[in-house]
Order: structure tokens, then sequence, then C-alpha cells
């Protein structure tokens, strides 16, 4: 990959993308990893105005600070780049309240939690008339879906979705995002636990890769060895049970004998 030329091509589309919108720049969340690090650095070097939003949930203290400085380190950078800092736990916890207890599993309370986010971040859009830039790449997006629907799958443009994990850590460094986001385990952020993307997927982001890839070409599964099948396993497990998010929302047609 032509990693300066494909960084120039996608400012270059951000910029378009905003300019044909009559929006006046982008609005982006950050949690510390190195997605919402790319993808809210390309934004900034649109030159347009930029919104970095900081939304801790009962966040582990690394994720919060790792957030800080990489939006620190773009202020710096990006005279018109501001970052905000918005403390959602207790807007959680007044859900929390408000949910019925046996509807609060974790998985519930972790969409939960992304949900709110996207609340927010689209508040601060709407307000300043911003596009939402989302930070999901390929193969969260259209591999394994491995994002929430209506939370941080809710977003107006996506600057890294052609991206493979790999890539989005080839252009993080040739950016210069810091070397603290570039070595951080990567995390949803959703859980008390702090649990990884890989601890809970069951394969590293270079497994999915090279799974989606497989799956693109015309390989012989009978020559894969028992990792290789497992991982396998995992991404068409995956990949089939979030079709629904990766899908078009599917619409009943009125059949032309009923009308």
């Amino acid at each position: 990959m032509q990693t300066a030329k494909v960084i120039d091509c996608i400012t270059d589309w951000l910029n378009g993308y905003c300019d044909n919108a009559g929006l006046k720049g982008f609005v982006a969340g950050v949690s510390g990893g190195i997605d919402s690090a790319v993808t809210s650095t390309l934004c900034a070097k649109t030159g347009k105005e930029v919104i970095l939003l900081n939304m801790p949930i009962c966040q582990a203290s690394e994720q919060v600070s790792l957030a800080r400085q990489h939006i620190e380190w773009l202020e710096q950078n990006y005279s018109q780049v501001r970052g905000i800092e918005t403390d959602l736990t207790s807007a959680f916890q007044a859900l929390e309240k408000t949910f019925p207890s046996n509807i609060q599993d974790g998985l519930t309370m972790a969409n939960t939690r992304s949900r709110l986010r996207m609340v927010t971040v689209y508040a601060y859009a709407s307000h300043h008339k911003m596009l939402v830039a989302g930070t999901g790449n390929k193969v969260e997006d259209f591999g394994v879906g491995f994002y929430t629907k209506y939370g941080d799958g809710g977003v107006d443009i996506s600057p890294i979705a052609d991206l493979m994990k790999s890539e989005v850590y080839a252009v993080g460094r040739e950016l210069g995002v810091i070397e603290a986001i570039l070595n951080a385990p990567p995390t949803d952020g959703l859980w008390t636990d702090n649990r990884t993307d890989e601890s809970q997927i069951g394969a590293a982001y270079a497994e999915l890769e090279w799974a989606m890839e497989f799956e693109a070409g015309s390989g012989d599964e009978d020559q894969l060895n028992a990792r290789q099948k497992e991982v396998l396993a995992i991404f068409r497990k995956f990949h089939q049970a979030n079709k629904h998010k990766m899908d078009p929302i599917p619409v009943f047609r009125i059949p032309e004998s009923l009308k």
C-alpha cells in the first residue's frame, strides 16, 4: 500500500464530501485506540473544524489517559481541533436504574454504552453542523461485524472502512500517532473488565485479515492447518451472525398485485 498517497486520497475525499454536504467539519469519538486515532488525525488534516470527544463511562484509567494524550497531541499540531471530555458515567448509571434488572446482561449493557456515546456525538455534530466520522476498519465493518448497531456503527462517513487493521497501523505510523496508542492492545472499551478485542473474538486481527482474504479468494480448505481452520470457523460464525449489521435494512415490498 502506498501509505502517504492513501492518506492524501482519504483527506481529499473527506474534504470533498464535507463541502458537498455544506457542513463545517467533523466530530469523532476518541477512545484511546488506533482506529479512532487515525480517523481523527485524517479529519484534522483536512484543515476543517474538528471536535474530538473523549466519553468515558466507568472507564479504565489508561484508556481515558490515552484518549487525552491523543487529543492534546492533535490540538498542539492542528489549531482548528478542539477536544472535549464528556463523562457519561452518570447518564449510563441513570439508564441502569431505569432498565429492568432482568435485561441488564453484559452484552446488552456494553452495547448501551456504545449507543449512549452515539447519541452524544450526534448532539455535538447536529449543534455545530458537522459530520460524524466513523472509526471502523474493514475487518470490523465488513468482515466480522465487530461493532454496535446504532452505536459506533451509527456514523455519517467512514474514512478507514476500506483499510485492513494492519493498514490502519501503517497509516497511524505515517501520521505520527503516539507510540502508546500504536502499542496498546485493541479493545472496544465497553466492558468493566477491560477485555481485548482478541479475547472477545477468539482470533487476532492478523488472523481475521487472513480469513477475510481467504474467503474472497479460491483457496483449498483441505490444505489448511488446524489453527487456520479454527480461525476460518470463527470468522464465518461472526460474519453470519452479524450480517444484519452489514447488509441494508430489509424492507417489505408490497406486491404490485396488491396495490
